[in-house]
């Protein structure tokens, strides 16, 4: 079996469903070669086992497995099935960015951020080859996508989508949830109190009682993760609510400091200017309609 890797996209744009179709091979049929196919090929194997290859790599899919086939690579049959396979395929399109990585470069290649209100993609990781432990619940969506694929597409276009992003998902947060590291789990639970307490006095300390970890501990997970401490996550993400608010409502900078957690006025505008590169009211005043 070939080395497990993942397929990074950076959202949006949104990756795009186009058809879905369902395959029965008997014994001794093959999956056919293609080479470039100029899109995503997501196969689901509900019954048998599919031998299949792509470039250097090769798969024996078997009965509850999901293969992401790549859009600019040769896919080949390795061998014919040995019984009856049945497996779901669904072509989609992704004009976005996107990039294939191992299993050693998981914590290297997209650091997290603190997701920006208008500027700073969302990332998903989809395992190329995997066994989703919701499979069941999958292939439920995918029998209803089949169906859904049979009406006019004008009737069905919002469904068909919002279950291809359903099986997305799937298989996103099924791998999250088997290979999660330590460090991970923290930075990901400390990021998500940062957001909701951020108009809170937060700090090193009161993180450590919290999570009931060490602050050298904690810093170093959300460096690892983050690429940034938790204080700096906060003071970013804070900016954020401020630059929200500033075309959003007419509260006065003072109100907006507080709301954010700054006690002094003066203050917050120094660390908005510095951060975002003009004062709170010239930034209202280009962004406000």
């Amino acid at each position: 079996m070939s080395e497990l890797s993942h397929i990074w996209m950076e959202l949006p744009p949104l990756p795009y469903y186009l058809i879905i179709g369902l395959s029965t091979y008997r014994p001794g049929e093959m999956h056919p070669s293609r080479r470039h196919l100029g899109i995503f090929d997501l196969l689901w194997v509900t019954k048998g086992t599919l031998y299949i290859g792509e470039d250097d790599k090769e798969w024996e899919v078997a009965e509850g497995q999901a293969l992401l086939l790549l859009p600019d690579r040769y896919h080949y049959p390795v061998k014919g099935c040995d019984a009856e396979t049945v497996f779901y395929w669904i072509h989609f399109d992704f004009q976005g960015a996107w990039q294939q990585t191992s299993d050693q470069d998981v914590g290297t290649v997209y650091p997290q951020q603190v997701r920006k209100s208008w500027e700073n993609p969302y990332r998903i990781r989809i395992p190329q080859y995997s066994a989703p432990p919701e499979f069941a619940l999958a292939e439920r969506h995918l029998r209803k996508l089949l169906t859904d694929s049979a009406h006019h597409r004008s009737e069905t276009y919002w469904s068909e989508q919002q279950l291809f992003m359903e099986l997305l998902r799937l298989l996103d947060a099924g791998h999250s949830r088997n290979d999660a590291s330590p460090a991970l789990i923290l930075a990901d639970k400390v990021e998500a109190y940062l957001r909701q307490h951020y108009q809170s006095d937060v700090t090193n300390s009161s993180l450590a009682a919290e999570f009931h970890f060490h602050p050298n501990y904690i810093v170093r997970c959300m460096k690892e993760i983050y690429h940034c401490t938790p204080m700096a996550y906060l003071h970013d993400y804070r900016m954020e609510q401020a630059k929200l608010l500033l075309i959003k409502t007419e509260w006065s900078i003072a109100r907006i400091a507080e709301h954010i957690g700054f006690l002094n006025a003066p203050y917050f505008s120094n660390c908005f200017k510095a951060a975002i590169g003009m004062s709170p009211l010239r930034f209202r005043k280009q962004y406000s309609a």
